[in-house]
């Protein structure tokens, strides 16, 4: 096992790790910016050491700052939490020239998944299924309208290395189609510095089901049951639960063991989240993250598993402390995201937390780095809290929701909490009935500007 282990990231997910070392008995490092320094996670670490200004491209993204850290202070091993350098394979491949453990994925898997087109390509070979569309890149428009006229309308057109909702454009007919085309291709070459884009047929009222994949790199890969991230503002998740208000267990083996095996033949080591669209009971691919999830916590929840804990444990050579057979579900969760943004236009606020008061009680579970008298820095993420409940039930965890988002203060900002407010007195919501375009056609009513 590692004596130290240096964390590569900041805020809440870096707090995280930090618990987890400590239970562990293994020594933090934390690397911090100037913006940083008096962040909760520095507080909280062993040790802690500044890697340069606020840009992340001068401290977090930094592989030199990064390494140097680790050889400053002995770090055997780097827990890259999610975001920044998490799915980034060069990084990967330097930190492992030094000699240095990536407590992740291999550069090789992370670079698989990493590009889409050769993700999608991956996930069919290996069984997985995915949705109809262009077995690779789209140069011409020419080339989109036989594609779209192939597949059907409506199409979706997604940058190869996009994510985040940039380069993606929906075509509903061909007169639509060559606009969608040169923008997706105009702001993919803008965001990543890629202009290639693919097609894909739009499925009109999916949900977004995840899969939780574990496996300990010598060919041994159970999945954790899914999560519904269906709750979604410019392809950004605000509420995830698991399991899914609409899976069945049939559904859920059947996935299930089809990303498990997955896993299993590409000797993946580590967390992975298989994402994917799900209409009429059929799982469509969309893509996979190589990296723990910001939802982890409520698969944690329903299954009583530390996944940080397991991805430190397979890091260092032991095997994975659960079998799928050991994997039961008990009972259900919800984690919503709260966020340092003024409503209705989320825009986003930084500032001086001038007062914080945790929730609290059974099955209340509060991830987040704030504390009275914290300013929050202007440089980075807006997500400044992860509250997730758990319940017996679904009802029970929907008012155990409603009853800590009572309970919670967070002054001095503005924040997304009273959207989590209105939302819970929604029939929709408490029926589980919404699907990936729900919450925007919702927001256009509810929080119009």
């Amino acid at each position: 096992m590692f004596d130290k282990i240096l964390i590569a990231n900041r805020g809440e997910i870096a707090l995280r790790v930090v618990r987890a070392c400590r239970e562990m008995g293994i020594a933090s490092v934390a690397v911090h910016s100037t913006a940083d320094a008096d962040a909760m996670h520095v507080r909280m670490a062993d040790e802690a050491i500044c890697i340069g200004p606020p840009p992340s491209s001068a401290s977090y993204l930094s592989f030199p700052a990064i390494i140097s850290a680790c050889e400053i202070t002995g770090a055997q091993a780097i827990h890259p939490g999610y975001g920044f350098l998490s799915e980034n394979a060069a990084f990967v491949q330097v930190v492992e020239d030094h000699g240095i453990t990536f407590i992740g994925p291999t550069a090789e898997h992370i670079r698989i998944m990493g590009d889409k087109i050769t993700a999608k390509e991956t996930a069919k070979a290996l069984g997985i299924p995915v949705v109809p569309g262009s077995a690779g890149g789209v140069a011409t428009y020419d080339e989109a309208k036989d594609m779209a006229s192939a597949i059907g309308y409506p199409v979706i057109i997604k940058a190869t290395a996009g994510g985040g909702g940039r380069g993606m454009k929906v075509a509903h007919n061909s007169k639509e189609l060559e606009t969608a085309f040169r923008t997706a291709r105009s702001e993919a070459k803008a965001a990543f510095g890629n202009e290639e884009v693919y097609i894909e047929k739009y499925l009109t009222t999916p949900r977004h089901i995840e899969i939780q994949v574990f496996g300990d790199g010598k060919g041994n890969a159970v999945h954790l049951g899914e999560r519904d991230c269906s709750l979604q503002r410019r392809h950004q998740k605000v509420l995830e639960e698991a399991p899914g208000p609409v899976i069945t267990q049939a559904l859920r083996d059947r996935i299930g063991r089809v990303c498990a095996d997955a896993m299993s033949k590409l000797k993946y080591i580590g967390a992975g989240t298989i994402e994917f669209l799900f209409e009429n009971d059929e799982f469509y691919f969309i893509e996979m993250n190589t990296r723990l999830q910001v939802e982890h916590p409520v698969t944690e929840a329903i299954f009583d598993v530390d996944l940080v804990r397991e991805q430190i444990r397979v890091a260092a050579g032991l095997p994975m402390s659960f079998t799928q057979k050991d994997l039961k579900i008990n009972g259900h969760a919800i984690e919503v995201r709260i966020n340092a943004e003024k409503l209705p236009d989320f825009a986003p606020r930084p500032g001086k937390i001038t007062q914080y008061h945790a929730p609290g009680g059974l099955g209340v579970r509060m991830d987040s780095a704030l504390y009275d008298g914290y300013k929050i820095p202007p440089h980075y993420d807006s997500l400044i809290a992860k509250l997730i409940v758990h319940g017996r039930d679904r009802p029970e965890a929907l008012a155990r929701l409603a009853r800590a988002l009572g309970e919670l203060i967070v002054d001095g900002v503005d924040t997304t909490i009273p959207l989590f407010d209105a939302l819970l007195q929604d029939p929709a919501i408490q029926a589980g009935d919404y699907n990936i375009h729900w919450l925007e056609k919702w927001l256009a009513v509810n929080f119009a500007k």
